[in-house]
């Protein structure tokens, strides 16, 4: 195995095939939309250079910067969410419910298979206010309390948006954190029973520390799938109303295709690119630190 590997030539011939198609399916497009930032133009008009013009526009642009703001609190908003749901109910898995854990799992995961786009039109329903109300609006009456009409203001919006997707999300990180505790050794945790550590203190001195890395890695997928949410906003609000739940994705898609404006649309995307690359390196150089402290 080892000869394998100190030969170059064969090296490039079992990783070349996938590099090119990494290369043609990832960077090309990410190059390109960066370059494509500098145009302004369409394809009927043409394009010309403009240089940082669409950079200085996006600074201006108060439905950008407000795009950019909303596309921020949500991604902290349901990362937190998704990332603590997930991990209590993986420690669930784990210490109360092992022997039904597998048909929990499968019904908590099942939301992640569904079309966003029948949650959205269910999630709708649960919390329509006219013609007639949803279950939620139902609910709220037979209670005594007032209904309310959810859509028609931002904040009722994003509750709505947050809790359909911390439901359809939840199940699936609580698999992939559940897959990480189970890395954790029996005989250590039972060790840690014999010395008096039960309940919170088992999970606070011995579960969280030796979870970490995939914790850490979890907060980067989540943080990095929503702050490019797109789907669940169109399916739900389609951005509105107004612009008060319109994400960076829905205003870079508007852009470019609805408005044909490719240059500014590209700037937008390569700012929402530079967005995810930060966050990583944040997270990733927070979760190396945490790891050698511990």
């Amino acid at each position: 195995m080892r000869s394998v590997f100190d030969d170059r030539k064969t090296i490039v011939i079992l990783l070349g095939p996938a590099l090119l198609v990494y290369t043609a399916v990832k960077l090309v497009p990410v190059f390109w939309t960066g370059g494509l930032s500098f145009f302004d133009g369409n394809l009927v008009r043409g394009f010309q250079f403009t240089g940082l013009d669409n950079v200085k526009r996006f600074i201006e642009d108060p439905v950008a910067l407000d795009a950019t703001w909303f596309t921020v609190r949500i991604a902290i908003l349901l990362t937190i969410g998704q990332v603590i749901l997930g991990y209590g109910l993986a420690i669930l898995y784990t210490f109360s419910l092992r022997r039904s854990s597998a048909l929990i799992r499968t019904i908590v995961f099942f939301p992640i298979v569904l079309p966003t786009v029948a949650v959205g039109l269910l999630f709708t329903r649960f919390f329509q206010f006219a013609p007639e109300y949803g279950v939620v609006d139902t609910a709220l009456e037979a209670a005594g309390a007032e209904p309310v009409d959810w859509f028609a203001t931002g904040t009722g919006s994003v509750v709505v948006l947050v809790i359909m997707e911390l439901w359809r999300t939840m199940g699936f990180y609580a698999v992939l954190l559940y897959a990480g505790l189970m890395d954790i050794p029996e005989e250590l945790l039972e060790s840690a029973r014999l010395d008096g550590a039960n309940g919170l203190r088992l999970v606070r001195h011995i579960v969280v520390p030796l979870s970490l890395p995939v914790l850490l890695s979890t907060v980067i997928f989540s943080f990095n799938a929503t702050l490019k949410i797109f789907d669940s906003v169109v399916a739900l609000t389609n951005g509105g109303p107004g612009t008060d739940t319109t994400p960076l994705t829905l205003h870079m898609f508007r852009t470019a295709f609805s408005y044909s404006e490719y240059g500014y649309g590209a700037t937008l995307a390569t700012v929402l690119t530079l967005m995810c690359f930060l966050v990583t390196i944040v997270i990733f150089n927070s979760s190396r630190r945490d790891i050698t402290q511990g």
